[in-house]
């Protein structure tokens, strides 16, 4: 179930944020780039300012009572790029590790696809860690591909994301699963 986050909610979806970052990318980062990065862009004044963004929604994903995860998107002038006319950037999709292989990642990436359906966008896209197989793999499911990238910082650590998309039109995205 999904079930979009209040502004009163910004210090727990940020500790969510931090325990979910830190299980994906902690064992690639250094200590103190992580700390860097928890400090600056998931601090809890960055995450409220987010919360408050018109052009933004941010939903916790429900599991037996409990908060296993959460997904955030954007379109307009809140999204990371701005390449794409009429563009929806799924931006986060993050799952606590004791509820990895539920389908809730699964659940959140349809949501999201089907908000941006409804809202009428052109494209849908989002970026995905270069070295993020198995995230890589579930969006290619659903017919993405790669069509550029770009840098993603971490304190001094500098990966490479790539944006994926496929076009939002006749034949939906959900239908290729």
């Amino acid at each position: 179930m999904l079930v979009r986050v209040k502004k009163e909610e910004a210090s727990l979806l940020r500790e969510l944020e931090v325990a979910t970052y830190q299980e994906t990318f902690g064992p690639f980062i250094k200590e103190a780039d992580m700390a860097h990065y928890f400090d600056n862009e998931l601090s809890l004044a960055t995450i409220e300012k987010e919360l408050s963004d018109p052009d933004s929604e941010t939903y916790f994903v429900v599991k037996d009572d409990k908060i296993a995860g959460f997904l955030k998107f954007n379109w307009g002038q809140a999204q990371t790029e701005q390449e794409l006319p009429q563009a929806f950037e799924v931006q986060r999709i993050y799952v606590l590790k004791a509820y990895h292989g539920q389908g809730l990642g699964k659940e959140m990436f349809e949501f999201a696809l089907e908000e941006a359906e409804k809202r009428g966008f052109d494209w849908v896209w989002l970026g995905v860690w270069e070295k993020n197989f198995r995230a890589q793999d579930f969006y290619f499911k659903y017919g993405f591909e790669k069509f550029s990238q770009h840098d993603y910082i971490t304190g001094k650590t500098v990966d490479t994301d790539w944006l994926l998309l496929p076009k939002i039109g006749r034949a939906s995205c959900r239908e290729r699963v």
